[in-house]
């Protein structure tokens, strides 16, 4: 959607915009519900609006900053959540039927309560792929979201509508989760800006699980800046998150020095750089923004993580066993209640046995150790989000995330932060996103460095078209042709009295044997290594 004159584009930009007596929360959250409302037809980014309370919130804030009640730059300003979080004044569905109703009786999840205590007003639930994982199926009847630049293209998911509705201009900023690229996925392919915090800095209280150990929830926002304005609400430790760190929060907006002189820049040629399936336009995107970071002041070094390939295998075991673990019971009772491609990418999680799971875990230490490692003379990376730009909706391939190149997942094995930003376009006029990632809990640096590179180049400044006053008709993935029959497969589905459906055999038999290829390398990796898997301590 062109940006309009008369609204701000920016958390920033409106929070000035309010001060001033430029607009009213009241008149800002009316024209985004209007612009909402309208692209819904050809964007589906939400799943429920919520236009009554978020215009009485407005009012409220327009009647406190009129008495000299400022809370702070989210004062006023309409955002979106992800329809994984807990909210009070809509339903939370995880875009699934599965999902017991129990969840929409919740009040707010930790951090809607803290934005509204800061101020802020949610316009509305926004769509995400069906309990952040799998691929949209239209047959649960939930809004697919389509990507403002090309809506016959995807944007990415699982965080698909909270990337829509910032990128086309139908909120200022929401909330996105991330298990192995959620964020950052959808940030990349929509051309905005979203952080995966470190492990524990945000509270989960109130979301939806995927992942245990890699659950992450996060800011999604057109600006670097913006997102260090919303993470300084949502960050702090909190009691009812048995994963909460209870680490100091700093100011993140004084962090934001505008400078790159003297920023160490690592960047790790090998695998994120060189892999096979990564698209040469990314990349060329990719080492041009580190070139103009480096023309900026920035002081580029190449650095090394041996053993990154293999982490995206353990990647996939941690998230598909801790998702399997969490859906077991609905998989075998009513696993046509789920969609599709969700039901077929958490029953992989049974192909893995408990040995692939702990050897998984050693792979995580030996690659926590080679990311400090890497981080240790330098103070943030940089590599490409995504391998490619957004894909056709028809060219979705189940497949491709097993057998293909990740670079956002190895962030959250880790627990590291990591913040997707555009820095370029393909020559089709689709967006292309880079990662910078940083020490534990130096989301400060992160964002700063994203910040600094956002005032010199204006890749975050461009807007998508209007989008289309109609629906626009979905083009199913296409038919994937019948693999092989693996007999190993048989015991497996015995064992674990999997339900199978449709073709969800073929999906599991196309999926064994390059699983186990993967599995093969990932151990070959650790025959020499003595790190264990867990460290228990007592007292």
């Amino acid at each position: 959607m062109v940006s309009s004159p008369s609204l701000p584009s920016t958390i920033a930009e409106a929070a000035e915009w309010l001060r001033d007596g430029r607009t009213t929360s009241t008149l800002l959250t009316e024209a985004l519900l209007e612009r909402a409302h309208a692209a819904q037809v050809s964007l589906g980014a939400f799943v429920a609006f919520t236009d009554e309370s978020a215009l009485a919130a407005a009012r409220q804030a327009d009647a406190d900053l009129a008495r000299g009640v400022d809370r702070g730059p989210l004062q006023g300003i309409p955002l979106g959540v992800k329809d994984i979080i807990a909210t009070r004044d809509a339903p939370t569905t995880a875009n699934s039927n599965v999902l017991d109703r129990a969840w929409g009786d919740r009040d707010d999840a930790t951090v809607v309560a803290r934005l509204r205590t800061a101020g802020a007003l949610l316009v509305g639930k926004l769509v995400l792929h069906e309990y952040a994982t799998g691929f949209p199926d239209p047959a649960t009847g939930f809004p697919i979201a389509r990507n403002p630049w090309k809506p016959t293209h995807v944007p990415a998911g699982s965080s698909s509508g909270t990337g829509v509705a910032v990128a086309a201009g139908l909120v200022l900023g929401g909330l996105g989760t991330d298990t192995s690229g959620s964020i950052r996925g959808p940030s990349a392919y929509c051309g905005i800006s979203g952080l995966k915090p470190t492990f524990g800095r945000v509270s989960k209280e109130g979301c939806v699980p995927l992942g245990y150990s890699l659950d992450n929830i996060g800011p999604m926002a057109r600006t670097a800046r913006d997102c260090a304005l919303m993470l300084q609400v949502l960050a702090g430790y909190d009691p009812k998150d048995p994963c909460s760190a209870d680490r100091p929060v700093p100011d993140y907006a004084s962090a934001l020095s505008g400078s790159l002189r003297g920023v160490r820049v690592g960047v790790p040629h090998g695998y994120f750089f060189d892999a096979p399936d990564l698209d040469a336009e990314v990349r060329t995107a990719v080492l041009g923004a580190v070139e103009a970071m480096a023309h900026a002041g920035a002081d580029v070094r190449e650095v090394a993580i041996p053993h990154a390939a293999e982490g995206q295998t353990a990647t996939t075991v941690t998230i598909r066993s801790e998702s399997y673990a969490y859906h077991e019971r609905d998989l075998r009772e009513r696993p046509r209640v789920y969609g599709k491609w969700t039901r077929q990418v958490l029953q992989l999680g049974a192909l893995f046995t408990a040995a692939d799971f702990v050897q998984a875990q050693r792979l995580r230490a030996l690659l926590q150790a080679e990311c400090a490692a890497a981080l240790a003379d330098v103070d943030v990376l940089v590599v490409p989000t995504m391998t490619s730009a957004a894909t056709p909706f028809s060219s979705f391939n189940p497949d491709s995330r097993i057998a293909g190149a990740s670079f956002t997942g190895i962030w959250n094995l880790v627990g590291l932060p990591a913040l997707s930003v555009p820095c370029g376009f393909t020559m089709a006029g689709l967006p292309v996103g880079m990662q910078i990632v940083g020490r534990p809990f130096d989301e400060a640096r992160v964002l700063a460095v994203g910040d600094a590179f956002q005032r010199v180049t204006d890749w975050h400044a461009r807007r998508p078209p209007e989008p289309p006053g109609e629906a626009i008709p979905y083009e199913p993935p296409a038919p994937r042709p019948v693999p092989p029959r693996q007999s190993a497969v048989d015991a497996v589905v015995e064992q674990t009295r999997l339900t199978l459906v449709d073709d969800d055999r073929a999906r599991l038999d196309a999926a064994y044997a390059p699983l186990q290829e993967q599995l093969a390398r990932m151990r070959a990796a650790l025959r020499s290594e003595a790190e264990p898997a867990l460290t228990f301590r007592a007292g």
